[in-house]
């Protein structure tokens, strides 16, 4: 392949990219779904189960998990999903807004409280609780968080898309200043969930190796977790897939994922 080829495949992949992103973005605004929270949860009585909180990712409401939140009931938790505005805030606003909730229902719970994250959910999860005491802090599963930031926020970054996707989106590169990077490692129980869907040549520009559609294998890694594991799933649908929500809860029972088990 010679150079213009090159060229010819990166503006092919770019344009692939710019009209997938923008028909999410699109979508979002229609459904409302980086409102603040649809609902509270309300699962009675703490009694003597476990809980967890439970974050969506970028540009989603707490209404994205309500099947992994219902799931995780019928396994014997107790949930609280928690809800905030991802695409016109900052990191910092966003922790906030995260923490006055969290403080609020859990903080300082005599059950185990743990913590379950996807996408951005993640990196939040730890940015609370580098900056926020949990009292009975359990175990915390990280589901296609990009801990090292996601090679698409470089890729998009002086576009008009990024400044669309609002100040939170644009800090999620894979730079030292990224929000990612300027979040401490991990000093609880930590295990990391990895997606991978089926490969393609038309985001290999991109997303260089494998990855799960937005984020890659390696940008999922953190120094300090407890467990790794690679599930067969794209970004968004980990929210739904069975795989996924059995290694979730196999970590929180147990503090490893079942790697013998069959996909």
């Amino acid at each position: 392949m010679d150079s213009s080829d090159k060229s010819i495949d990166v503006n092919i992949s770019r344009n692939l990219w710019l009209s997938i992103v923008l028909i999410c973005v699109l979508t979002i605004g229609v459904i409302g779904c980086s409102s603040l929270p649809v609902w509270n949860d309300d699962d009675g009585p703490v009694g003597d189960r476990d809980i967890v909180v439970l974050l969506h990712g970028l540009g989603r409401s707490n209404a994205a998990m309500w099947s992994f939140a219902n799931r995780l009931r019928e396994s014997g938790f107790y949930v609280k999903r928690v809800g905030y505005d991802s695409l016109r805030q900052t990191p910092q606003q966003i922790l906030d807004q995260v923490a006055e909730q969290i403080n609020a229902c859990c903080a300082h719970q005599k059950n185990t409280v743990n913590f379950v994250g996807h996408s951005l959910g993640g990196l939040l999860i730890r940015d609370y609780l580098q900056h926020y005491k949990v009292d009975s802090l359990g175990r915390v599963v990280l589901m296609g968080t990009p801990n090292q930031g996601t090679p698409l926020a470089d890729y998009f970054k002086d576009t008009w898309l990024m400044k669309l996707a609002g100040p939170t989106a644009a800090q999620l590169g894979t730079d030292e200043k990224s929000f990612p990077k300027s979040i401490g490692e991990p000093y609880y129980p930590v295990g990391v969930i990895a997606g991978v869907s089926e490969p393609t040549s038309s985001n290999e520009t991109i997303l260089p190796g494998d990855d799960d559609g937005w984020v890659t294998i390696e940008a999922n890694r953190l120094t300090g977790i407890h467990d790794f594991i690679i599930v067969r799933s794209g970004h968004s649908m980990m929210r739904y897939n069975s795989e996924v929500f059995h290694q979730v809860v196999t970590f929180l029972k147990t503090g490893k994922f079942d790697h013998g088990h069959k996909q």
